[in-house]
């Protein structure tokens, strides 16, 4: 696998690589990542096809898909491991 390139973006960083017949595009951000995988073909063939593929309206789903990861990991880690609230003292009569 090797990089083809970057997609510039102020909140993600987006790196297209290639694999043989594929072409993948990752989105990492935080604590998340994502990997989408296209086969090459007629209609992508290039880093220049993932750029035009990769839109405003498929970055805005990959941003709302990394909220809902952030809520997920969040419910999972207050289900088991949950905030401990503020120490109590014990009265003084």
């Amino acid at each position: 696998m090797r990089i083809e390139g970057y997609i510039e973006h102020p909140n993600m960083k987006i790196t297209v690589f290639k694999m043989d017949t594929r072409l993948s595009v990752k989105f990492e951000t935080g604590n998340y990542e994502q990997t989408y995988k296209f086969r090459m073909g007629d209609l992508i063939q290039s880093f220049r096809d993932i750029e035009k593929l990769v839109d405003s309206s498929f970055m805005g789903g990959v941003l709302k898909e990394f909220e809902r990861m952030s809520r997920i990991s969040g419910m999972a880690l207050e289900r088991h491991l949950p905030r401990k609230g503020e120490e109590e003292f014990p009265d003084i009569v």
